[in-house]
């Protein structure tokens, strides 16, 4: 069956014409907008969000994540050694920064309404970069484990902001090339931090430092002067930013509303509003999808270089020997976004790709006396893990509606998620190398229980596409008016979710 069929027959009652067009009648809501504004370029002005939006934030992630996970590459250049750790405490200190990026996910969504992205976001990027020299700085276990701990309260707030961000200025049928460009920075990240650790690795002495302490220090260092500048290049929401004319900003309102129905930017996010956001089951699933995938993602991430040097090679070369498994999901991640915008589907794209992730840690956990096999299923690790983690956040995410369930949802599902990263730190033991069996088996069963999850989504989405069709064809949703409608987000009866 094709994406067409599948989203068909989710839309098999609902009549040819939804009250907003929301779902399908795609091209009255384009003539109604050419009407509207006739002088309005459409390619144009998304070029232009596409070139004030996305790059700064694709910078943004990438120092992020380079700040999260280079101390893998520090771990091959001596910083258990240097800082006497012991049994599991590197791993400990890993799991420290969980802590906190899991608990403030909401709570930072929150303050991103109330500070503007231009301001919060570069506040913490800023403090990230600063943590992160700290790290260089440190001389025992303590030192790391409180630097980890702020490092994750400071960088609690950055992704699932950018991930909302992101959706308020994109329609879902486009936005899965944007969000798959912007997660990739993870995989930019992944493929830069080995060559640099392998370039800045040869300063090891230098000053009376190490060579992994000039990994923290200067990225850090990098990570504070472009958190200076993107203060000035961070796009707010687009009801707020300057760059767009009046007449461009309602034109972008516009379309948004067509797609998903209307924003509201102003309505207070408060306890009563998120608890309500957590009455529709498809929002805990969603945490769920995300929780599946972090495991291995962050398995990967943290362990790759030292899974790599236990194929027998260098501190030099396992760096150069991480980076092209990065450029791979890169490319991955983004052909299947382009395919996957063009027929107007995501869950066979999320699909896909997550059989592809387990495939490689089935190889892993398997052979154990093939080096270059073993080096290949990294490759499919790397590559189905972090293709299918921006397809299955896109989808969960554009499909709600509305700043509050948008802000709620996201948050949600990446802080819950998050807590994977928990089990990812402690799955991967230093007596268990260099075989990893139990590293491997927790990814596998994590993979399995997001596609299992994916599967409930979709479901959940056609059996409620279903509902609400017939609901319209009897009329039994024209007791509510269009502002009550509003209020609903993606619960509006007139919404079809994006399969």
């Amino acid at each position: 069956m094709s994406a067409d069929d599948l989203e068909r027959s989710s839309h098999a009652s609902t009549g040819d014409v939804e009250k907003h067009g929301y779902a399908h009648d795609e091209s009255s809501a384009a003539l109604d907008l050419k009407t509207r504004f006739p002088t309005v370029d459409e390619a144009k002005v998304m070029r232009k969000v596409d070139m004030r939006v996305i790059p700064v934030l694709c910078v943004l992630y990438l120092l992020a994540f380079l700040d999260r996970v280079n101390i893998s590459n520090a771990a091959v250049f001596g910083l258990k050694t240097d800082l006497k750790l012991e049994g599991n405490q590197y791993n400990t200190a890993l799991v420290v920064f969980f802590v906190p990026y899991v608990l403030f996910e909401i709570p930072s969504n929150a303050l991103l309404k109330h500070f503007k992205p231009h301001v919060w976001l570069p506040l913490c990027m800023f403090l990230f970069g600063l943590v992160s020299i700290c790290q260089g700085l440190v001389h025992n276990f303590s030192g790391l484990a409180a630097c980890r701990f702020f490092l994750g309260l400071v960088e609690s707030g950055v992704f699932p902001a950018c991930f909302y961000l992101i959706a308020m200025w994109y329609k879902r049928a486009e936005a899965q090339k944007r969000y798959s460009f912007f997660f990739s920075s993870t995989t930019l990240a992944g493929a830069f931090g080995g060559l640099l650790a392998s370039a800045i690795g040869k300063m090891d002495g230098m000053r009376g430092y190490r060579g992994w302490r000039w990994i923290f220090i200067l990225e850090g260092v990098v990570t504070c002067l472009v958190a200076a500048t993107l203060f000035f290049f961070i796009s707010d929401f687009p009801e707020e930013v300057a760059w767009l004319t009046p007449e461009e900003k309602e034109f972008i309102k516009a379309r948004l509303h067509a797609d998903v129905g209307e924003s509201r930017r102003h309505d207070p996010l408060t306890l009563k509003s998120v608890l309500s956001v957590f009455k529709d089951y498809k929002i805990i699933v969603g945490g769920f999808m995300y929780f599946g995938l972090v495991v291995p993602a962050y398995s990967y991430a943290y362990f790759a270089p030292a899974i790599i040097q236990t194929l027998g090679h260098s501190s030099i070369r396992t760096q150069l020997l991480s980076v092209p498994p990065w450029a791979c999901a890169f490319a991955l991640a983004m052909l299947v976004a382009v395919f996957s915008d063009h027929v107007r589907h995501r869950f066979v794209f999320v699909l896909v790709p997550t059989a592809i992730a387990l495939a490689g840690f089935a190889i892993l956990v398997a052979v154990h006396d093939n080096k270059h096999l073993q080096y290949a299923a990294l490759f499919l690790s790397a590559m189905g893990t972090y293709t299918a983690m921006p397809m299955m956040v896109c989808w969960f995410n554009t499909n709600l509606a509305g700043h509050q369930r948008r802000a709620v949802g996201t948050a949600w599902q990446v802080g819950f998620g998050n807590i994977g990263g928990i089990i990812a730190v402690y799955a991967f033991l230093a007596e268990d190398a260099p075989k990893y069996i139990t590293g491997y088996s927790l990814c596998i069963a994590f993979i399995v229980l997001s596609a299992f999850a994916d599967c409930v989504y979709f479901v959940g989405l056609i059996v409620e596409n279903r509902r609400r069709g017939r609901a319209t064809a009897r009329g039994s949703a024209g007791d509510l008016t269009e502002d009550e409608k509003t209020k609903m987000g993606d619960l509006n009866p007139d919404y079809r979710y994006l399969l």
